[in-house]
């Protein structure tokens, strides 16, 4: 079984899956008044959808990382912020079958929101170290219904993720 090890989240590594913002530890340019600092734009997220954009939370037990499924969206972004832990996202470039010979695993900073381009393989966040993730997932209305495929992956693309 294919062994995906766990990297840190960098601009650079995770430019071809999405964007990401520390809501925690914001940087970069901002505006400011008096008592507030207005980070903007820091990661985009877009749909091609005119419904409202759902706020789910989302409880993922601790359990081992081995992976035997992918999901993805066609037509929207897919954002993740994780509460009370980091969590460990693996993702693989979107693009025909999922080749997982091109997935990466990152470790995602608690209060850190990454941002999911369409197309890209993934699935729920993992908990680094807490027997729990809370987590908040950001997508348009009704996606789990018209604009979600998951993908069972055949043994030999099947991967385990490690520290």
């Amino acid at each position: 079984m294919k062994r995906i090890k766990i990297q840190p989240l960098t601009p650079e590594a995770f430019a071809p899956f999405g964007t990401y913002t520390s809501v925690l530890n914001p940087e970069g340019e901002y505006l400011a008044g008096p008592h507030h600092k207005y980070y903007r734009e820091n990661s985009r997220y877009f749909a091609q959808t005119g419904l409202p954009i759902g706020l789910s939370p989302i409880v993922v037990d601790k359990q081992p990382m081995k992976i035997d499924a992918v999901e993805y969206h066609n037509y929207a972004c897919e954002a993740i912020l994780p509460i009370n832990d980091d969590a460990i996202v693996h993702v693989t470039p979107a693009g025909g079958a999922p080749d997982t010979a091109k997935t990466k695993a990152f470790l995602v900073p608690k209060g850190t929101m990454i941002t999911l381009f369409p197309g890209v393989y993934h699935l729920c966040p993992l908990p680094a170290a807490a027997d729990k993730l809370n987590a908040l997932i950001l997508l348009p209305e009704r996606t789990h219904n018209n604009d979600f495929t998951l993908v069972e992956l055949p043994a030999d693309q099947q991967f385990q993720i490690t520290k």
